[in-house]
């Protein structure tokens, strides 16, 4: 699998298609094998960007804690290294984080700004949740480790599928590239500090929050002030979906996405 060499990281990442560049970032604990139900959807249209973070996959583990905005000069680096001068943006969860810094960072650079079930910062609870996060996974059972976040992003539906419950627990306890609980907990600390909402109402691109009804991980009220405080973002909110909309509602998350990806320019602002 291709690789580069990154601000000290060593980073894996996938590219797919053809068209307009693509970069997606994903959330907590996921690797790249996580998007697999978005690379056809996405790489019909587009040349999709999907990479390991640093300290989960393939990619390079870190020897302390880092930020959100640290985690966006990988972004850039990985853009750099694929020579693409601008590129659309979609970050989920934590990804939506770094993505947000990112757009912060290089305006320029972000054609369009997707941020699905995320959020602009937080304050102490966030604080005691990313502890809270990070702890489940390095003192509970690996087996109820992965318990715990199915329950924080999935809907009551999903767990009444004993066939599809079983076969995503499977999944994820039979990683081949097992995330090591103290790599999750410092990704976990990163998006607890993440706060950058004195500064969205800087961001000029087209922006796009998605949001989920059910999301128990980051909750709907976060995701509607994220919108808020981001000057004509556009906000969609999916019914009846949690923090796992992107596999438990893939096609329409897939939809959802692309629509909106349809209508923005095919250079960034300047």
């Amino acid at each position: 699998m291709p690789h580069a060499d990154l601000n000290g990281f060593e980073l894996h990442y996938d590219v797919h298609g053809e068209g307009d560049p693509l970069v997606c970032v994903h959330g907590l604990g996921c690797d790249r094998r996580a998007w697999v139900m978005q690379i056809q959807p996405f790489s019909q249209h587009y040349q999709a960007v999907f990479f390991d973070n640093r300290d989960v996959g393939q990619s390079s583990l870190a020897a302390r804690d880092y930020t959100t905005a640290e985690m966006a000069d990988d972004v850039l680096a990985l853009a750099d290294h694929l020579e693409l001068e601008s590129f659309h943006l979609l970050g989920i969860s934590l990804g939506g984080m770094v993505s947000q810094q990112v757009a912060l960072k290089a305006p320029e650079r972000v054609r369009s700004l997707t941020l699905a079930v995320t959020h602009g910062g937080v304050q102490e609870a966030g604080r005691l949740r990313g502890r809270l996060l990070g702890a489940y996974a390095e003192y509970l059972p690996r087996e109820l480790s992965v318990d715990n976040l199915l329950y924080l992003c999935y809907t009551e539906a999903f767990f009444q599928n004993e066939q599809m419950y079983e076969f995503m627990r499977t999944a994820l306890l039979e990683n081949p590239y097992p995330q090591p609980p103290q790599a999750f907990a410092r990704q976990a600390h990163a998006g607890a500090h993440h706060d950058v909402r004195d500064r969205l109402h800087e961001l000029k691109m087209p922006v796009h929050v998605i949001g989920a009804e059910r999301d128990l991980m980051i909750p709907i009220w976060k995701q509607r002030e994220l919108a808020s405080l981001i000057p004509g973002s556009k906000l969609t909110v999916i019914e009846e979906q949690g923090h796992g909309v992107m596999w438990e509602a893939a096609e329409r998350f897939n939809t959802v996405v692309t629509e909106f990806l349809a209508t923005t320019p095919r250079e960034a602002v300047r």
